[in-house]
This record gives structure tokens, sequence and C-alpha cells, in this order.
């Protein structure tokens, strides 16, 4: 990461250039260490900048804003008072392990009075360091120009273009539950097609899909992104792969069914979601599951036309390793085919296949932490009539 933003971007260049201590965190950040001085006893300290980068492209960033992150206590004058116009306050920030020594403990904002922004990281780094640290300069002789540089070539283990989504919002740390996650998705129809989209921009460890059907115009309507017509007859395991293999690392997409013989296609998995429309293959999936101990997420809906309109429910069943056996007795998936399957019109319409996956992927992220959950229940049904979602059971996390 280092040399291609160094190569790319001429004011990261001349910071490395102008001797600061530059490196960058594979969380998109721009760290600058090695930042002089003085605490509120007039002794000396150092501190570290760390600046979001917004990425234009896989090379070229820039700054966001006018802000800047600092890991240290508060800066001070010669005569013992803050730096004033520093604006800020305390706050946190998570890095990555490589950046351990840097604990960001404040953030500052001070927008320059004629432009009101930076015209760069090298405009923004050299005002900021030359307010905190001019004091301990003067007094102590030292500098924070280091030439020290912190060059780690690791590139992002999960997606193969920077996160600058997570680290735009600044919820890098809670991602730590998600990317120890190993996730199932079986079905690749229309809930199972949306699922697979939201999952892949998880910052989840790894991803196994399954679907043995072709990919047909019809999967076009409710499933997301354009339609290459070079696609259609070909497998939704090869279609679906080869749309988003460049966004991440190790996803696999396999043309094939799962059933209560596919236990090694599993093996690793700490999650599933099971997104399939027959009761027999719901069954056979559930038996094994349930067998491994992989807690895992059904979704399903049910439409049907009332003269001149559509009604019906979105299910969506969270089975949890302890208590999945009791869930399943409850009957809120149909496990069984009905005489009528073969007849019957499955009605499925893209923004409530979407809604489905929403609803399965915001359950599986409560689980982990990332989103607050005060509805513990383990089935929850959108009605499309009144838009209101109702929920039952206690999930027994």
């Amino acid at each position: 990461m280092f040399r291609r933003l160094v190569s790319h971007n001429p004011d990261l260049a001349k910071l490395v250039d102008g001797r600061y201590a530059v490196a960058f965190d594979i969380t998109n950040h721009l760290i600058v260490r090695d930042i002089p001085y003085l605490d509120e006893r007039g002794d000396l300290q150092a501190g570290a900048f760390v600046a979001k980068l917004e990425f234009i492209d896989a090379d070229v960033v820039r700054q966001t804003d006018h802000q800047i992150y600092f890991a240290g206590g508060v800066p001070h004058r010669l005569d013992g008072t803050p730096v004033p116009n520093l604006g800020g306050g305390a706050t946190s920030l998570t890095l990555s392990e490589s950046c351990r020594d840097v604990v960001v403990q404040r953030s500052f904002s001070n927008k320059p009075i004629k432009t009101g922004r930076y015209a760069d990281f090298f405009d923004k780094i050299e005002n900021y360091s030359n307010m905190i640290s001019g004091p301990a300069e003067e007094k102590f002789g030292v500098s924070r120009f280091t030439r020290r540089v912190v060059v780690d070539d690791a590139e992002d283990p999960i997606f193969k273009f920077p996160d600058t989504l997570t680290s735009r919002a600044g919820i890098t740390d809670l991602i730590g539950n998600l990317v120890k996650d190993t996730v199932a998705v079986i079905g690749l129809g229309g809930s199972g097609s949306y699922l697979l989209d939201f999952i892949v921009k998880t910052p989840v460890y790894a991803i196994r899909a399954f679907d043995h059907d072709a990919y047909c115009v019809h999967n076009a309507y409710r499933s997301p992104g354009r339609l290459d017509p070079a696609e259609l007859g070909k497998s939704k395991a090869e279609v679906y792969l080869k749309r988003y293999e460049n966004f991440r690392h190790r996803l696999t997409i396999e043309r094939k069914f799962i059933d209560r013989s596919s236990d090694p296609d599993l093996e690793g998995v700490t999650f599933a979601f099971v997104c399939v429309d027959l009761g027999s293959a719901r069954a056979a999936i559930f038996d094994l599951l349930i067998a491994k101990r992989v807690p895992f997420i059904d979704v399903g809906m049910g439409l049907s036309r009332k003269r001149t309109r559509l009604s019906g429910m979105i299910r969506t069943t969270y089975y949890a390793a302890d208590s999945a056996t009791r869930v399943r007795e409850e009957g809120w998936a149909p496990l069984v085919d009905s005489e009528d399957d073969i007849y019957r019109d499955n009605v499925q319409i893209a923004e409530l296949n979407a809604l489905n996956a929403s609803m399965a992927v915001i359950k599986f992220k409560q689980l982990r932490g990332f989103y607050v959950s005060d509805v513990p229940d383990h089935h929850l049904a959108f009605d499309i009539t009144d838009l209101r979602v109702v929920s039952a059971g206690n999930d027994a996390r």
C-alpha cells in the first residue's frame, strides 16, 4: 500500500520527501508519527496524526475534511496553556494490529481562515504540526522530521478494493466479530441473490455459496446487477462468481444441491443463510445444519393475488445452535412439499426479495453485535399490507 499510494499521490510523496514519519494503515488511514508536543507540565511528548483516506480509485486518494485525529494528550504552549484553536475533543479510533502503537485519544478541527479547506494532505499535516510541534521544537530543539518511514505492504485480507465505507463512517471497531465468520449462502434465487450481494460487501472472513440452477431471464428481474445476454443459460454459480470475484478474497460459488450428504461442503462454516423454495429441500438442509451445530437464518415469502392486488408476508427465522430443533418444531418454515407445488405460481418481486435479504442480514449483524437489538425474538414477519414487522419467540442466542 505504501509504495502504491506514494507513487500515485504527489501530496503524500511530498510528506515523505519532507521527512515526516509516514505510514498507511489498512483501515484506510494516513499515519504520521513522531510529532513532538508539550504536555501540561511542559515535558516533551511524542504523538501521531491520523487522517482518513478517501479513495477515488484503487490508487488515488483525497482528504475528506479539515479535521484530523491525534494519538496523544492535549498539546500545550510554552506558557503552559493549551494550544488554542484546535477544536475537536476526546475520541477514539480503531486501527489495525500493525498500528497498535498509535492510540487515538482526540480529534482536532482547525479550518484554514482564508480558504476554508486544506489544499491536500501535505498542507493539512504542515498546518497542524506547526501549531502543535512549534513549542516543543523551540524548547527542546527536537524535530518533527525524523525521516522514519514505516512500510507495511499488507493488503486488506478481505476486500480487493479499499473498504473506505467502514473507515469513512468510523465504525472499524464494530466489524471485529464479523471478520471471524465463514458464511454459507444456500440458494441463489430472488432473496438469495440479494443476500449474496449484501454479504459480499460485508467484512466476513469467507463466503461459500451454492445453487444448482441455471441463470434465466426471469432471474435478471429479481436479482441485483445488470443483465449480460451472454450469461443466460449458464449456471447461477458461474454468473455470480464472475460478478463478484474481483470484489473480495475467499469467495466460492458452486453449482450443487446442498442436502444431508453435503457435510464436507459446510466444514468450517460458522453461519448459514437458507434461501430455498421447496420444503423438502429446506428440511434436508436443516437436518445437516442442526447436526453440525451451525446457526442459521431461513428466509421465505408467501405472496398471493387478491383480485387486483398482491398481498402476503416476508419471513426471517433464526435458528441458534442450541435451540434450532425447538425452533424448527414451531413450524415457521415449511418443511414438506405441498401437492400443488408443481402447479403453483411462485410470486416473487425484486423489492420484496431485497427486503427479505435485508432483514436476514440485519438480524445476522445484530447477532454479531454490529447493530443494536431490542427485539431478541427468533421469528420476524413483515406484512406488506400494513408494512409492519411482527416477531415471536426468543432467539436464545
